[in-house]
């Protein structure tokens, strides 16, 4: 029997557990108008909070939404309302502890002391020791996660009643978000009715991020355990496994996509190849091999027109060098993880133009 967790729900509302989750959400996003009126009264709007949350009155908000390109992909991003996200900070805070002693080592989305860059170290770590590499990822992800699944994983942990109404009301408050670019799937024993099944989690939200985690655990210890695969590695909905020779991994293939059917979902079979590592493994944007990492062609050419619009908003005085610089550092961060040097070297060479007449002037930058 799995250990379960009751009498949670009363630490969500307590004011110092609000506060700490407000504080969170808030972080690097002050300056945006939802927040900044919700920091004017945020006692006022925390107590507000506390007594719903307490009462069991709180009722989710209606998103916002908005279009944003990621990895050359056109996403639908759905955003709650300011206070909506101080209560998945809340949450998230209270029952992420629960499943992260469960959760693999080799899972690197929204936990902490991973994230991409790990995720491609340790991508890389195992194509040194492998031979071939065997690359799924989740057909629509977000947008086809099943709720009766995902609420029946959590409830295995949390006996708690009005903690799992919370959970139900934040899952219902984002049904539907991204329901138009979700393509109907029938699983075996399904009927007509099975696609207005509830389903999506909206892309963005706190919750969203580690709930995702939870409902791909199964998959995780299904590929390490039962199928015995050592190397692997997931960022997400993408997967790297990795073996000595390739029948292995072909096999592994087909008892993958067997299973995530059983998490109602689907793996993109046409794009779930064999390949050897010493050809490049396309994953998070780069292209990992044994000994070098490569940034997608893609992913530079994004760069190249951010920095165009940076240019062309400094010359017209919209922004200001120091704006430029906070922008620039970020990007040469991620990209001195790999092997980019004379690909940075040449992008960054042309010097950026003072308005108006006085003489020009360059950044500087640590490559």
């Amino acid at each position: 029997m799995p250990k379960t967790y009751r009498r949670l729900y009363d630490q969500i509302y307590d004011f110092e557990h609000l506060l700490a989750a407000y504080r969170r959400a808030r972080r690097g996003k002050r300056s945006r108008p939802d927040v900044a009126a919700f920091e004017f009264r945020y006692e006022d709007e925390l107590l507000r909070l506390h007594d719903e949350l307490r009462t069991g009155s709180y009722q989710p908000g209606a998103y916002r939404r908005f279009y944003a390109v990621e990895n050359g992909k056109r996403r639908v991003i759905s955003a709650a309302p300011f206070r909506d996200r101080v209560v998945h900070h809340a949450l998230c805070a209270l029952i992420e502890p629960i499943w992260e002693s469960r959760f693999i080592y080799d899972s690197y989305a929204s936990r902490p002391g991973k994230g991409v860059h790990a995720a491609l170290k340790r991508a890389q770590h195992f194509a040194r020791g492998q031979r071939y590499a065997l690359q799924l990822d989740v057909r629509e992800f977000f947008p086809s996660i099943d709720h009766a699944v995902l609420r029946g994983l959590l409830a295995r942990h949390i006996a708690d009643a009005r903690l799992i109404d919370l959970i139900d009301r934040i899952l219902a408050g984002g049904a539907g978000e991204l329901i138009e670019v979700y393509t109907p799937v029938y699983f075996p024993g399904d009927d007509l009715f099975a696609v207005n099944r509830p389903r999506g989690l909206p892309i963005g939200n706190q919750t969203s991020q580690f709930w995702a985690n939870v409902l791909l655990h199964p998959l995780d210890l299904f590929i390490k355990q039962d199928l015995g695969c050592r190397a692997y590695v997931r960022y997400c909905d993408d997967l790297l496994l990795f073996a000595d020779d390739k029948p292995t991994l072909h096999r592994w293939r087909e008892q993958a996509i067997a299973f995530a059917a059983t998490l109602r979902l689907t793996l993109h079979e046409n794009r779930a190849q064999v390949a050897p590592v010493e050809t490049g493994l396309p994953f998070l944007g780069w292209h990992v091999f044994p000994y070098r990492l490569r940034l997608k062609r893609r992913n530079v050419l994004a760069f190249v027109r951010r920095f165009r619009r940076l240019r062309a908003r400094y010359a017209a005085g919209r922004c200001t060098l120091d704006d430029i610089g906070r922008r620039l550092q970020g990007w040469l961060g991620h990209a001195r993880q790999g092997n980019t040097l004379g690909l940075r070297r040449s992008l960054l060479r042309k010097p950026l133009l003072r308005r108006g007449s006085r003489p020009k002037a360059a950044v500087q930058f640590k490559l």
